[in-house]
């Protein structure tokens, strides 16, 4: 009656880094929410839509963001966001607001955004390597053949 209820154990696969596969993915940030773009992005750099993501590697894919320019913040936030730095010495604190930092470097509004979403460790900042954001419809990475991410 012992043999009828035994079941077989099933041993939990993990991944190592040579089965990892990347795909080159390409997202079009014109008229998107910053927001919800960069959260997006953020879980795909991340590896999370895989099914054996594991949480302690790098497994994510290659992300290109075209037409940073374009994108769209909601509410007040165009005229009232600001970004701030500290250079560690006194009186070194910068304030930049979005529409200064618009006109100057555009891409540099979704890889913030992207960063505080991605964990504050060496291994998201290996993650935010593999983000490109370029503020036209233009990029260097045609040879990679990137699919359409429809976000």
């Amino acid at each position: 009656m012992a043999a009828i209820f035994e079941v077989e154990k099933m041993k939990t696969k993990t991944i190592s880094a040579n089965d990892i596969e990347r795909q080159w993915l390409v997202a079009d940030a014109d008229g998107r929410i910053l927001g919800r773009f960069a959260s997006r992005i953020a879980q795909i750099l991340r590896g999370k839509h895989k099914v054996n993501f594991s949480p302690n590697m790098d497994m994510g894919d290659h992300v290109i963001v075209i037409n940073a320019e374009k994108i769209r913040l909601t509410g007040n936030k165009e005229n009232l966001k600001t970004y701030f730095r500290h250079s560690g010495y006194p009186g070194g604190v910068t304030v930049v607001d979005i529409q200064q930092l618009r006109r100057s470097h555009p891409e540099r509004i979704v890889i913030n955004a992207v960063k505080g979403m991605l964990p504050h460790n060496r291994l998201g900042r290996k993650m935010l390597g593999h983000l490109k954001v370029y503020a036209g419809a233009d990029h260097p990475h045609r040879a990679q053949t990137p699919k359409v991410l429809d976000i």
